[in-house]
């Protein structure tokens, strides 16, 4: 129960803070039950992060953990100021961003280069916040470009999985499997059917890709794919004491040339996030239609505004090489499938989103669950890469209308995901111009390219 409650077809109550809608749990939304199981399992991924940590800047193990408790208050403010989707890093980026670190030496060199590159980001949506050119930009782009955008992260994330070498060729049976088993329950056909007839599947559904990844770690665990946990009690003791020797403010701020070293990697990870922001706006449009009891407000201002603030942070007080991004999509996909199944099922977008990162970070600090995972963190972190993948390519296809928009989209996203974001944008725009517009020197018709809906 909450203190507030909505009005048929009203937005969710919240406090007013000057461009922010403020939420708290219990005051504005309800605990949701199934988000707090999901959480409970799914904040593994967050510790994916760690092995990075620890090889391309040096960290001590605890010194990684407490970085990734200043990722989680970071993953709590989305829902807190007025977010809709579920966030999560710049995924698809985080290739490109271990590409530029490898030119550094583990340690202050390394802390310093992924200050600069995470400061430039955070500049860039601060910027676009302020000036409101975030949500042109959304306006703005083609839907041929928005969709090549959208589907060349999903081919880059997919490729870094699947390649040889990646950890689909060293863990295949657990993979598979627990790909197989989230990409059914999340989007077969037959599964909706049994989730329409049978309250047992309707049940299992609430839980996402959890059941997948319960599959890939048993069978992981099972057959050896990897070692079996060793289960430790009590709460997890994060290093913040000797984090402030890995900060920037005592191993220092990097010079000029660093930053400029760092301006295209920025570049390229804003626009992988300018393509979840796509994804995030197409996965609200396609659930928001479907539940009138609530008026959904996804401000592609309040988005850049966040997701700024949260780059801020780790800039400072924990440079990270996922960076900070708009969503986490598979996590945003499997809410909004349970989103759709009416109030009951969830009775507020925010409310979904809200207990699911709460939980998460709190999950942070019990050893249990932290050390019984520890092993299995690449499953998790593969498992994500997959169905965004899977769910990027969805989304992008679904946004183009004509041949001349998919051959273009398509084009665009091979160039993106093989040579990088600067030439895969050149790529579409080009065959933008030379493919679809009837008009060079002018605007299209309206009919021919009408306006996205309102962000």
């Amino acid at each position: 129960m909450q203190l507030h409650h909505r009005e048929h077809g009203q937005e969710q109550p919240h406090w007013p803070v000057g461009p922010f809608k403020v939420r708290l749990p219990f005051i504005h939304y309800r605990w949701e039950t199934a988000e707090m199981i999901q959480a409970l399992i799914m904040f593994v991924v967050s510790l994916g992060m760690i092995p990075l940590l620890e090889q391309y800047l040096g960290l001590p193990y605890d010194v990684a953990l407490a970085f990734v408790v200043v990722c989680g208050i970071g993953f709590m403010l989305p829902a807190l100021l007025g977010v809709p989707m579920v966030p999560g890093w710049i995924t698809p980026a985080i290739p490109v961003v271990l590409v530029f670190l490898g030119d550094f030496e583990p340690g202050p060199e390394a802390i310093q280069a992924l200050f600069a590159l995470q400061f430039l980001v955070f500049l860039i949506f601060l910027v676009l916040a302020v000036t409101r050119l975030g949500r042109t930009l959304v306006h703005l782009v083609p839907n041929s470009l928005q969709a090549g955008i959208i589907m060349g992260a999903g081919i880059a994330a997919l490729t870094g999985e699947i390649q040889p070498g990646g950890r689909l060729a060293e863990t295949p049976i657990s993979l598979t499997l627990g790909m197989m088993v989230a990409v059914f329950m999340l989007f077969s056909a037959a599964f909706q059917n049994w989730v329409a007839r049978h309250p047992i599947a309707r049940r299992v559904a609430n839980y996402g890709m959890v059941p997948g990844m319960v599959i890939a770690i048993v069978v992981a665990w099972s057959i050896g794919e990897y070692p079996p946990p060793d289960v430790q009690w009590g709460i997890t003791r994060p290093n913040f004491t000797e984090m402030w020797h890995y900060l920037p403010f005592v191993v220092g701020f990097p010079d000029l040339d660093v930053f400029l070293l760092a301006v295209p990697t920025a570049v390229i990870a804003y626009v992988i996030a300018f393509g979840d922001i796509l994804v995030g706006r197409s996965l609200m449009s396609r659930v928001d239609h479907l539940r009138p009891d609530e008026q959904i407000d996804y401000s592609a201002d309040r988005l850049h505004f966040v997701t700024a603030i949260r780059n801020g942070l780790h800039a400072f007080f924990a440079p990270y090489p996922g960076l900070a991004g708009p969503i986490w999509t598979a996590v945003t996909a499997t809410m909004a499938e349970r989103y759709k199944q009416g109030r009951t099922a969830m009775d507020s977008i925010y409310s979904g989103g809200g207990t699911f990162w709460i939980t998460g970070f709190a999950a942070l600090f019990m050893l249990p669950l932290v050390s019984m995972f520890q092993p299995i963190l690449p499953i998790a972190l593969s498992l994500t890469l997959l169905l965004t993948g899977y769910i990027c390519l969805m989304v992008g296809i679904e946004q183009t209308r004509t041949t001349a928009e998919r051959g273009v989209a398509g084009t665009m996203a091979v160039m993106l995901a093989v040579y990088g974001a600067g030439w895969g944008l050149a790529a579409g725009v080009v065959l933008y111009y030379l493919v679809q517009k009837k008009n060079l020197m002018g605007r299209e018709a309206a009919d021919e390219d009408p306006k996205p809906p309102d962000v």
